[in-house]
């Protein structure tokens, strides 16, 4: 089994530790394909380079040569997994939506921490789109920018760690989920600290892809996610051919 794993932003050092994240936590046999968008923002924080983010991973995903049999989108309340399921006909996992459908398995209520507060609405508009937002009892930001999280990742730990216990202990919380992918591998200490499971989006989104895979269920085209018609796009994608969509 074949997964590609596509970080959202063009951070390389980002997209390895979120490709280490996801080796971890992939069943033997599995191989992951770490993948980085050609353009892009170096961090997605806010609606326009979430949307620019979109375009940058449909592109990558498109022009990956393959084979491969899922796709992991790895940014947190990121814009673009609909469109990458119109692409293809394998699963298609948010991290997203990966964490929260998860974390409904292990409690009556989650808290996502995110990084900056700016993210959050993004997060809810995502959470109350896929069906999830009923036993979400918070989205809490730590104040860190998505790079403080490899810029200075002791403080970065202390601010998401104070963000899950008052989840937690304020908001009633009985699971955190981690609102970045950048956050990969803070699951331990969280732990440590609340009492709570605590759910890693990369490592959720890699197991129901797996699980997805092995059941031979591919995504539907009858209808929402029907390929893109057939029809001229001017001068894009760059370099492309004319024609983009089913043929």
């Amino acid at each position: 089994m074949r997964l590609l794993v596509v970080n959202v932003n063009t951070t390389e050092s980002m997209t390895r530790s979120i490709g280490a994240q996801a080796v971890a936590a992939a069943a033997p046999g599995t191989e992951i394909v770490p993948l980085t968008p050609a353009f892009g923002a170096e961090s997605v924080e806010g609606n326009y380079e979430s949307h620019l983010a979109a375009i940058a991973v449909m592109e990558a995903v498109r022009s990956h040569p393959g084979p491969f049999d899922a796709v992991i989108q790895a940014g947190y309340g990121e814009h673009g997994r609909e469109g990458l399921q119109e692409l293809l006909d394998v699963p298609v996992v948010d991290i997203t939506e990966a964490a929260a459908s998860t974390a409904q398995f292990l409690g009556r209520s989650y808290s996502v921490v995110t990084t900056l507060d700016r993210a959050v609405p993004l997060i809810e508009d995502r959470l109350a789109l896929a069906g999830l937002s009923a036993r979400c009892a918070s989205v809490r930001a730590s104040g860190l920018a998505v790079l403080d999280l490899e810029r200075d990742p002791s403080a970065a730990v202390e601010a998401i760690v104070a963000e899950a216990v008052a989840a937690v202990e304020v908001d009633r919380a009985e699971v955190i989920c981690l609102g970045c992918g950048g956050m990969a591998g803070l699951t331990e200490r969280v732990v440590a600290r609340t009492g709570v499971p605590v759910v890693d989006g990369v490592a959720a989104a890699v197991t129901i892809a797996e699980s997805l895979v092995r059941l031979g269920l591919r995504t539907s085209k009858v209808r929402t996610f029907a390929p893109p018609r057939p029809k001229r796009f001017t001068a894009w994608p760059p370099g492309a051919a004319a024609v983009v969509g089913a043929g």
